[in-house]
C-alpha cells in the first residue's frame, strides 16, 4: 500500500491502483457506512420518491461534503448507507437508463 494525497490534499491510501479515500474520509470525519442514521441528525431527510407501498420508503440526505446518506423510512434509527456523489449519480443515471429493471421482475 502507498499513502499519498488526493486532488483535495486529503490523505488517501492506494492498493493495487484502487484509492481507499472513502475509508480514510469515514474515519477522518466520523461518517461511515452503516452508522446509525440518527447520528446524522433529524433534519434534511427527504423521500425523493414514494409509491403505494404503505409509507415504506427510502429516505435520502445530502451531507455537507456532497456524499449522500440513505435510510429506510420505517427504521429511522437504523443504519445509514453512505454513498459518494459519483456513486449515487451513477446509480440514478443507470436506473433511468433501465440498468436496474431486473430488480423489478
Amino acid at each position: 500500500m502507498d499513502r499519498t494525497t488526493n486532488d483535495r490534499g486529503d490523505a488517501a491510501i492506494y492498493s493495487g491502483g484502487y484509492a481507499y479515500e472513502d475509508l480514510y474520509e469515514a474515519v477522518h470525519d466520523g461518517v461511515y457506512n452503516g452508522m446509525p442514521a440518527t447520528e446524522l441528525g433529524a433534519d434534511g431527510w427527504r423521500k425523493p420518491w414514494s409509491g403505494g407501498n404503505g409509507g415504506s420508503c427510502v429516505e435520502a440526505k445530502r451531507l455537507n461534503d456532497g456524499r449522500v446518506a440513505l435510510r429506510q423510512s420505517t427504521d429511522p434509527h437504523g443504519p445509514a448507507l453512505i454513498y459518494t456523489n459519483h456513486e449515487i449519480a451513477t446509480f440514478i443515471l443507470g436506473a433511468k437508463a433501465g440498468d436496474a429493471d431486473f430488480l423489478l421482475s
